[in-house]
């Protein structure tokens, strides 16, 4: 067997989709397994200042989608057949199972949020006309895959009723994400000695992790912290993409601005750091395909408080503190229930115990089976 993992264009930044390539190529090969990671080459795309805007982004789109392509059917002509397979990382690249006859194809859907949204469900991500057009494609692309892995039960319901799988015979399972690194709790003198390098971090923290799209929800933790600030003495760190000129006009207005701390970007050794000295994660999203934060911060024993919507409460399991993501006063109050270091060690235990289920070496073994299946004559 030799897996080819076809990741995401470089200049898209798409840091999740890349993060997970990666422990899907280093898992297998540490099973033994025969695996390399390809990607689509920047040609044009250095022609424009971003892929993610103007004409930046059609020059993006043309080394994505026309000139890619044709180069993964070179690179495939070279395989044997009969022991080659292709693993398409991130489901918006369904496109790429186009013209590889004969292959097995395994795609990895991690949420159906923008088709829904392309097809005019609310799920806060409203799509232009080329972005409506791009979001069928990628649904019609779907049933050419041999197997649809989705990495949630919420996001395996969207497929089995949005992907035609009869049409071409493919068919959809179940495989939840693992840890795309090793976090865990570290000496508590460690992690300040990392945190160190935060001087505006003065006291203890809630943690927020994510970025500024109305789907993450910013502005409910703006306001939930603006509930627990009164009660309590402590600090929001807001982890990600920083905050956007209105959200900062909302901290103002909520008076609780020169509480929050900005960490932008963190890499993995400064976030295990903030998980581990957290309060507690606080993470309300109102639409999430998985969620990896969740099982990032238990696996560090910090308490997560979180919504209830789409695939969270299954991944946060009986480790998280769950609410409507409209209650905002009842979030709080978990908040603040966190605050006591004994509900805090409790519920860091029991995330612990949470996190156990998402390995990655489970992962990558349930991913070998899948491909054996179907690679099966």
């Amino acid at each position: 067997m030799h897996v080819i993992l076809v990741g995401n264009y470089p200049r898209d930044a798409q840091e999740s989709m890349q993060r997970f390539a990666v422990a899907m190529h280093d898992g297998l090969r540490k099973c033994g397994v025969s695996a390399e990671l390809v990607q689509p080459p920047v040609w044009l795309g250095r022609l424009g200042a971003s892929s993610l805007h103007g004409v930046g982004k059609w020059l993006a789109y043309l080394d994505k989608y026309l000139l890619f392509p044709s180069l993964l059917r070179r690179r495939l002509r070279r395989e044997d057949r009969s022991r080659v397979i292709v693993h398409i990382c991130d489901h918006g690249n369904a496109m790429y199972a186009a013209g590889l006859p004969g292959i097995p194809v395994v795609i990895t859907c991690h949420d159906l949020l923008a088709v829904r949204g392309a097809l005019g469900e609310d799920t806060d991500c409203p799509a232009s006309t080329a972005g409506k057009w791009l979001q069928r494609w990628i649904l019609n692309s779907l049933s050419r895959a041999s197997v649809i892995v989705c990495v949630s039960s919420a996001t395996k319901a969207d497929a089995d009723r949005m992907v035609d799988t009869a049409r071409r015979g493919a068919r959809t399972c179940y495989i939840p994400i693992g840890l795309n690194h090793p976090y865990h709790p570290i000496p508590r003198d460690e992690a300040d000695a990392r945190l160190a390098q935060i001087p505006a971090l003065t006291s203890p923290f809630i943690l927020h992790i994510g970025s500024n799209l109305r789907r993450k929800n910013r502005e409910g933790v703006l306001r939930i912290f603006a509930k627990v600030a009164p009660q309590w003495n402590g600090q929001l760190v807001i982890a990600g993409q920083p905050l956007s000129a209105e959200l900062r006009a909302l901290a103002e207005s909520l008076q609780i601005a020169a509480r929050i701390v900005e960490v932008r970007k963190p890499g993995n050794d400064l976030l295990e750091a903030l998980y581990n000295r957290a309060t507690a994660l606080l993470f309300p999203s109102r639409f999430e395909g998985f969620g990896w934060p969740i099982i990032e911060a238990q696996a560090c024993g910090c308490p997560v408080v979180c919504s209830n919507s789409g695939p969270m409460p299954e991944v946060a399991g009986d480790g998280g503190l769950i609410r409507d993501v409209e209650d905002e006063d009842g979030l709080a109050a978990d908040v603040l229930r966190l605050t006591d270091p004994r509900e805090r060690e409790d519920w860091g235990q029991k995330g612990l115990a949470n996190a156990r289920r998402f390995t990655t070496e489970r992962m990558v073994q349930q991913y070998i089976e899948v491909y054996r299946e179907a690679s099966a004559p």
